[in-house]
């Protein structure tokens, strides 16, 4: 994994390690990469503001939201965030993080697919609102410079990242029609998945 991207580097570090190695082992290449992209738009959001976060909690949370949705984590009673919050809690209790650290991140990758956070309510609950947006709907691009969008694509393809995704809650909405990706996929999200300025390029 790239440390730095234009600028914007990732933490270091056992946890920061452990999370990489388990996205890369059991999410495809695409999804890697969006959980990636997801960290460093997300942590560039906070820099370009001045923001202080937590970087190691947000790194794994983005790291980790998304792995509910591969078939090893799949969960056929509970939305994929909510699972991918269980999956957060124990992979965090095997790095000997306390409770309210494992909640936390726990509750991160829960909100991400809930209504926007303030920042100054949960900063890195926002942040990784901030970066999922940005890669998979576009929403929020305007906020970066074109110029790190392009190295951060370059470092991390898209790979037909955004076919897959939406293919993957169209699944989840199938099988479970009260989540909040059954939400998404009832409208024009699907839409705006698929026509993300990312992929224009």
């Amino acid at each position: 994994m790239l440390i730095e991207v234009a600028g914007v580097r990732v933490p270091v570090g056992r946890a920061a390690e452990a999370a990489r190695l388990v996205c890369e082992e059991y999410a495809d290449d695409a999804l890697y990469h969006h959980s990636a992209r997801s960290y460093f738009f997300g942590a560039a959001w906070a820099e370009t503001r001045g923001v202080d976060f937590d970087r190691e909690l947000f790194f794994v949370s983005a790291l980790l939201h998304d792995l509910a949705l591969t078939p090893p984590f799949d969960s056929h009673t509970l939305s994929f965030e909510e699972a991918g919050g269980h999956l957060a809690r124990v992979f965090t209790a095997g790095l000997g993080w306390p409770a309210e650290r494992r909640d936390r991140a726990a509750e991160l990758i829960v909100l991400h697919m809930r209504d926007d956070v303030a920042p100054e309510a949960d900063v890195e609950s926002r942040l990784l609102q901030v970066g999922t947006s940005a890669d998979v709907s576009g929403a929020g691009l305007e906020d970066f410079d074109a110029s790190f969008r392009d190295a951060l694509v370059e470092a991390y393809p898209r790979l037909g990242f955004a076919k897959s995704f939406v293919h993957l809650l169209q699944g989840q909405a199938e099988r479970k029609p009260g989540c909040a990706a059954a939400e998404l996929v009832a409208g024009e999200w699907s839409d705006r998945a698929m026509s993300n300025p990312l992929d224009q390029g």
